[in-house]
């Protein structure tokens, strides 16, 4: 996508093999990234080797991608706009990622991720909805039969802005800020989990 996505307000996606998962009655997935899948940083992922894979969170994709899953994530990354981490570096990071993923047998059909920072106005960093909706129009995606994994208020948010069907939040990130400024927003998760890879048991157990 062209530089002048940073005035539009749209994220911009992670170029990734092939353009159709298949049916529209593909089940999906959608999960952050880090606190998820990785240890988060406060001062941000930027190289492969500052990228730790939490335990049990490629059993978990793995065992999503067994079960007939297709996974998207959804990822606000503003280390790029904050010129801490180029285009180029994000994407080696995502290819290992999914690599290591791979040897697992597991599998990331995609990614969506948010360059700016918050104060950029765009309509694409979670809370906001813009990135799952990028995801919905190109895989004519049901929102309303999709579940949102992640560690931050924001993730859950986002969810409920675009209208997911469930939002789970995993304890792996800071889970109280999360659940402290979920309650100011009135806003709970559907169900909280230890980690990923108990969200991923928790819907397979309900599929």
């Amino acid at each position: 996508m062209p530089l002048s996505l940073r005035n539009k307000g749209i994220g911009r996606r992670l170029k990734v093999e092939g353009n159709c998962l298949g049916k529209s009655d593909q089940k999906f997935v959608f999960l952050d990234r880090d606190g998820v899948i990785n240890r988060d940083s406060p001062n941000y992922i930027k190289s492969w080797a500052e990228f730790e894979f939490l335990p049990n969170s490629r059993k978990a994709i793995t065992r999503l991608t067994q079960n007939g899953f297709a996974i998207i994530l959804i990822t606000n990354q503003s280390a790029v706009n904050r010129k801490m981490i180029s285009q180029g570096d994000l994407d080696h990071i995502h290819r290992c990622m999914k690599d290591a993923c791979r040897q697992r047998g597991g599998h990331i059909s995609d990614i969506f991720f948010c360059p700016h920072t918050p104060d950029q106005g765009c309509a694409c960093r979670k809370p906001k909805p813009g990135l799952i909706f990028q995801a919905r129009d190109k895989y004519n995606i049901d929102i309303g039969n999709t579940v949102m994994i992640g560690d931050s208020a924001k993730d859950i948010e986002c969810a409920r802005n675009a209208g997911c069907r469930q939002a789970i939040l995993v304890q792996t990130g800071n889970i109280v800020k999360a659940r402290r400024q979920l309650a100011k927003k009135n806003l709970q998760p559907d169900y909280i989990a230890e980690d990923l890879f108990d969200a991923v048991s928790q819907i397979i157990d309900h599929d």
